[in-house]
């Protein structure tokens, strides 16, 4: 669902590092905004930018200069006990790679980021039993990493992402490791819980394919913003 108040603000947003003596800019005066309630893809070549940008919505890494409002809140400005918990309590993580735990089943590797909210066991199992349905894998919850097929882990690691009900799910190439049918089934996960939950979702990717699955595709070429264009509606 949208409305008019956007997630994620960004105003001349940048993110430079030291290498060898020498300052790498990997974003320069990144000015966007997302709606709440969008799919949005970010798209560009290699070294481009995009999985920085996408850290830094998630508070993973910090803006060296610029403005960065994400669910309301100026994350740059928050001490690092303040921004994990608000990480905790506003994103959900999507990686490529799906890490998993892998001596945990996937009840319990979706269970896991609940120990740091103030739940009851039985909403704990609330929670994870909603999760596990919601992307279609319940019946493999008492499966363990190695026992399931790569689209399943990655099904097990999106109900993970969004078991705490988070205002904001981040997605860094999250069929990047997929065969094309297994992609395409997290891509129509992902898209049902845009359209059933009204999810933001921003989603890092090299794909046409992958990304036309999202209503707007935000590129990136050599840390700059360099077109957004709208999909579908």
């Amino acid at each position: 669902m949208h409305t008019n108040e956007p997630i994620i603000s960004c105003t001349a947003l940048e993110k430079h590092y030291a290498r060898g003596g020498e300052i790498v800019r990997v974003l320069e005066s990144i000015d966007l905004s997302l709606a709440r309630g969008a799919f949005v893809a970010l798209m560009g070549p290699s070294g481009s930018g995009k999985t920085t940008l996408l850290n830094l919505f998630a508070g993973i890494d910090r803006p060296t200069a610029g403005s960065l409002i994400v669910d309301g809140q100026d994350i740059a400005r928050l001490s690092r006990a303040a921004l994990a918990e608000w990480r905790a309590r506003s994103v959900g993580y999507v990686f490529q790679l799906y890490h998993l735990v892998p001596v945990l089943t996937a009840y319990e590797n979706v269970e896991l980021p609940l120990y740091l909210h103030a739940l009851t066991r039985r909403e704990r199992h609330q929670r994870v039993s909603e999760a596990l349905d919601s992307v279609g894998i319940s019946d493999r919850h008492a499966h363990y990493p190695r026992q399931l097929s790569g689209g399943q882990e990655q099904r097990v690691a999106i109900a993970r992402s969004i078991v705490t009900r988070p205002a904001l799910l981040l997605a860094d190439e999250p069929t990047g490791d997929l065969d094309r049918v297994a992609a395409s089934g997290i891509m129509e996960l992902l898209t049902r819980l845009h359209k059933e939950r009204g999810q933001t979702i921003v989603m890092v990717t090299h794909d046409p394919a992958t990304a036309a699955f999202a209503q707007r595709n935000v590129h990136l070429d050599k840390g700059q913003l360099v077109e957004s264009v709208a999909v579908r509606s």
